[in-house]
């Protein structure tokens, strides 16, 4: 197209092998865009969505494409507006906050914090790959929520372009700002739908000096989500704390190649880590391992970085150990009440006679969000139907027990069909006039969040990502 050559600082792609390339995210359902536009400077964002504006033709906002949840995918076709190459990073010291665009990888902000004593929390599955715009578009998570929140609370400004093209700034570099609608918090979450985001300011705290993790295993799993909430109780806040039911012990020892304790037989695992100063972890360690040796069958504990992370080890290997059990996974991040979880972890036995299909929970018992893997076989077209009613008791479930059908994934397309479970119609309609007044030609990114799309009736494609957890 003429008028996008035109355009400074645009790579534009149109061959086939490109357009497979960007037309899937970590969801792989495929949709074929017209072309992929790569952006070296954020100046020309605002070029392209007018031109895109006055064509008509959608635009799909994109970093690594690493979303769960078809978040990043062209589902109407159009245009896939590559964000990836901008990875400028300023770091601030003496304010705490650091400068970014956002194509930058998160892991290598952490890594560059960390040089300056500081420290950038949010660590999503995929934070080897993930980019801080897609992690603030969907306002992701990780394992370190529990403690330390998810990127929505290290979000203090953004720079970006309006689904029309003008250019824009939310907040500030300030850690108050009280001026005016909050539309910074609306784009955080919105999942490139109400705006695209090219620059943050983000809030950094200190780097913990110490670490300390234990595995403790259980005689259930009710045993161990409840003694989650006894810690909690007993005034400890862990950096992580991890759950594991049954089957995904079970998947995690065949993973890794033997039991977690041998000799006796688990139910559930709990893996909690501390940090913080080396006083207030030394404390901390205390009235845990107190809580140990009262709640939990056996445990074992890591001191040093590399046994940390060889302990981590084990919770990365469930969600790979899931495709023993079936060559699809519908992965739902659902978030319950914190007291609620042991109602969630006995609905899903149920659930998993009901439907006759491995189900298995992991996930971040400290903040409630669990990952609720429902695996079937894609050859197996009955295994598909009980796959797909039940999520839908799943997530009925779930909205009953005062909980959110997405916890860190966002809605994307996944979980379009559970919207009117989660919200009342008067509310859908108060975010689509949102929509309808920031994106009136309603450009970028249609067909995400209100749209209903069933991803179980569609086949993945058959590629091999970078953060796949599958081996």
């Amino acid at each position: 197209m003429i008028e996008l050559a035109k355009i400074k600082g645009v790579t534009v792609l149109s061959d086939q092998s490109s357009l497979f390339n960007y037309s899937f995210d970590g969801m792989k359902r495929s949709f074929f865009p017209s072309l992929v536009l790569q952006v070296h400077l954020a100046e020309a964002v605002g070029s392209i969505l007018k031109l895109a504006n006055k064509k008509q033709i959608p635009v799909v906002t994109r970093g690594a494409g690493s979303s769960l949840t078809g978040s990043a995918t062209p589902i109407r076709g159009g245009w896939v507006l590559d964000l990836s190459l901008l990875r400028k990073v300023r770091i601030d010291p003496k304010n705490r906050l650091c400068q970014v665009q956002t194509g930058v990888v998160v892991a290598k902000l952490q890594e560059a914090t960390k040089r300056r004593n500081l420290y950038y929390p949010p660590d999503p599955s995929s934070v080897q790959w993930c980019t801080v715009g897609g992690n603030i578009a969907c306002n992701a998570g990780g394992l370190h929520c529990t403690k330390y929140g998810v990127t929505r609370d290290y979000v203090l400004g953004l720079k970006g372009y309006l689904p029309t093209g003008e250019f824009v700034e939310w907040g500030k570099s300030t850690r108050k700002f009280a001026t005016g609608y909050n539309i910074r918090d609306l784009w955080v979450g919105s999942e490139g739908t109400l705006g695209v985001i090219t620059e943050a300011y983000l809030r950094l705290i200190p780097k913990p000096t110490t670490r300390w993790a234990t595995l403790a295993i259980f005689a259930t799993e009710e045993k161990a989500l409840r003694a989650s909430l006894e810690l909690l109780k007993r005034g400890v806040q862990p950096a992580v704390m991890e759950f594991l039911d049954i089957l995904s012990v079970q998947g995690a020892e065949k993973a890794i190649g033997k039991s977690l304790f041998s000799g006796i037989e688990v139910g559930a695992v709990l893996l909690v880590e501390l940090d913080g100063t080396a006083l207030s972890v030394r404390e901390e360690k205390k009235v845990c391992l107190e809580w140990l040796r009262e709640e939990a069958l056996n445990f074992s504990q890591a001191k040093t970085e590399k046994a940390i992370e060889k302990l981590w080890s084990i919770r990365k290997n469930c969600s790979s150990a899931m495709f023993e059990l079936g060559d699809l996974k519908l992965n739902e991040d659902i978030s319950v009440p914190l007291d609620k979880q042991v109602l969630l972890i006995r609905f899903v036995r149920k659930l998993r006679k009901q439907c006759q299909l491995p189900i298995a929970v992991f996930g971040h018992a400290g903040d409630g969000n669990l990952h609720v893997n429902i695996m079937y076989h894609s050859n197996q077209i009955e295994e598909r139907q009980r796959a797909a009613k039940a999520v839908e008791s799943l997530m009925k479930q779930v909205v009953a027990l005062g909980g959110a059908i997405s916890g860190e994934h966002g809605v994307g397309l996944a979980k379009t069909p559970f919207m009117s479970d989660q919200f009342r119609s008067v509310e859908i309609e108060t975010m689509k006039k949102i929509k309808r007044a920031l994106d009136p030609l309603n450009i970028l990114n249609p067909g995400k969040l209100f749209d209903s799309f069933a991803m179980w009736e569609m086949d993945p494609v058959d590629v091999k990502l970078p953060w796949d957890h599958r081996k």
